[in-house]
């Protein structure tokens, strides 16, 4: 396992704080701001209209995602922000791509884009979003990181018409341009071996995988599409989703850096994580004191 630090994140996908929506922009507030206080490294935020099934469905609060981003960026000042992540079929790529050059500006160039084929099917229908077949997502996933690449070259963006299967743009101009240079880091969602984790060796600054013990198969398979695209798998940051469970109070903190010791073994450098009952802010500081500074160690 060696000296790497394991990074901590905090993945915001379940609303249902104490207060409701009246207190929401207050308890927001108050999260965001003992977070960077404990020391997570970023903030993901949920890039969903309707709350998950398995997160309560939707009659749960859910929050617009990049709303809940730029009011993050106003009420931190180091922490990375970035969606959890944004299903392709949401938003137009130019859109998307300007939304988070916006959120990269405003935040002093702390945003990412977070990106992946999308899911949850009843979700588009309900809104009368269109939901193409999985094959096409993989599509215009792909052409979405080619425009938004495209969009955060140079000065202004590579002005050259685009012309792909599912997207054409005459003019893809970016201003103002992203303050991240050369642009705003970008993670791709989904261990597919086939097709996401290729787009990852292709694309992406950082993969998002399923913790589990296959992960080390999939950043082998990771690493071989990196040597076939000519890429350094060093540069990709291995991160994967989690659940920080500390207890009511902290009792479970020293089970939590055995799980993240666990992690690390097998390659992964940054976990994001749900915390229960994030709205008591006291689990964040029990993160901050008890749990990101032993992980820093290992």
């Amino acid at each position: 396992m060696g000296d790497r630090l394991v990074r901590l994140g905090l993945q915001l996908n379940s609303f249902d704080w104490n207060g409701g929506p009246e207190r929401f922009a207050r308890t927001l507030a108050n999260i965001a701001r003992a977070a960077e206080e404990a020391g997570f490294d970023r903030i993901g935020v949920a890039a969903h209209f309707w709350q998950h099934p398995i997160m309560g469905g939707p009659e749960a609060d859910e929050p617009e995602c990049y709303t809940t981003l730029a009011f993050l960026a106003a009420n931190t000042e180091r922490t990375k922000l970035t969606a959890m992540v944004s299903g392709v079929h949401f938003r137009h790529p130019a859109v998307l791509a300007k939304t988070v050059t916006t959120l990269d500006v405003l935040s002093g160039g702390r945003a990412w884009l977070g990106i992946g084929a999308g899911h949850y099917e009843e979700e588009a229908r309900g809104l009368g979003i269109p939901f193409p077949p999985l094959t096409e997502r993989f599509e215009m996933l792909e052409e979405t990181l080619q425009i938004a690449l495209r969009m955060w070259s140079g000065e202004r963006g590579d002005e050259r018409p685009f012309e792909g299967r599912h997207y054409r743009l005459e003019r893809p101009l970016n201003l103002p341009q992203s303050l991240s240079r050369p642009h705003p880091p970008v993670m791709i969602a989904g261990d597919g071996e086939r097709k996401t984790l290729r787009l990852v060796a292709r694309y992406a600054d950082a993969c998002s995988l399923r913790p589990g013990p296959e992960v080390p198969r999939k950043l082998d398979v990771l690493r071989r599409h990196c040597e076939a695209e000519g890429r350094d798998y060093g540069s990709i940051e291995k991160t994967c989703a989690f659940a920080f469970d500390v207890g009511e109070d902290g009792e479970k903190a020293g089970e939590l850096v055995g799980q993240l010791r666990w992690l690390s073994g097998m390659g992964v450098e940054t976990v994001i994580g749900v915390v229960p009952r994030v709205d008591r802010i006291a689990p964040l500081e029990i993160i901050g004191a008890e749990v990101i500074p032993a992980v820093a160690e290992l």
